[in-house]
């Protein structure tokens, strides 16, 4: 004989699916402070110009050597590489970098880059002061641009990390209407 179905089955039923719903929704943002706080997946943290350049002292004992790589979304038509693929740093000291893009296409196009450092220690050890990806890069019709990164590696970086690569993927967004 089977057993009548109750409220709190029909409960249950409803509110599992509405929990998984919101469980899976809250991992985005989730998932996005783990990144920011630990420098998990290469995510580097930012810092203003001021709070940093004052804050750290140079270690001139130690140098870092940080590798630049560039790649691009496939079909996306820019050019995008470093202006030199590799600065030798000292920790605490504020660095300026340059990357080229060109647009190769006859359209104005906008792309937004995605950085990412590696080792993933180091990760939490670099910090942008202004960067090019911080804001979508419009692109005229052949026109080439150079951007640029300033940055600092903190002294607190473990040691054994000597090198450091921070590489960028420029993907193509849909220009702000």
């Amino acid at each position: 004989m089977r057993e009548p179905v109750t409220k709190g089955f029909w409960l249950k039923l409803i509110f599992i699916p509405i929990a998984m719903f919101g469980f899976a929704f809250a991992l985005v943002p989730l998932y996005d402070i783990l990144c920011d706080v630990t420098g998990f997946n290469g995510r580097t943290t930012t810092s203003s110009y001021q709070d940093t350049a004052e804050s750290y002292e140079v270690d001139e004992a130690r140098t870092v050597f940080v590798d630049f790589a560039a790649a691009v979304a496939p079909g996306f038509p820019i050019s995008f590489r470093p202006k030199t693929p590799q600065m030798e740093v000292v920790p605490g000291k504020v660095y300026t970098a340059y990357f080229l893009a060109e647009n190769r296409s006859k359209d104005m196009i906008v792309g937004q880059a995605v950085p990412s450092v590696a080792p993933s220690q180091a990760a939490t050890h670099f910090k942008k002061l202004e960067c090019f990806c911080f804001t979508r890069q419009e692109f005229k019709a052949y026109q080439p641009v150079e951007m640029p990164v300033r940055f600092v590696v903190e002294p607190s970086l473990d040691g054994n990390v000597q090198n450091i690569t921070l590489s960028y993927n420029f993907f193509r967004i849909q220009p702000d209407v």
